[in-house]
């Protein structure tokens, strides 16, 4: 396995993991929890974009 698929695994389970986190901190959270839902789906966001761009340069790269 290369460091490249190492990085997007990685990278795809920091996705899932801020789904998650984001996910239960809105249902379960109250006021608070909404806003800290919130951040975990900006950070869901940028953990995808660097899956896709990561796959991208896997991509290019073989």
């Amino acid at each position: 396995m290369s460091i490249l698929t190492l990085l997007v695994l990685l990278a795809a389970a920091a996705t899932v993991v801020s789904l998650v986190s984001g996910i239960s901190s809105m249902a379960y959270g109250g006021e608070i929890g909404h806003r800290n839902s919130a951040q975990w789906m900006v950070l869901r966001v940028a953990f995808q974009a660097a899956a896709l761009l990561l796959i991208v340069m896997a991509l290019l790269t073989h």
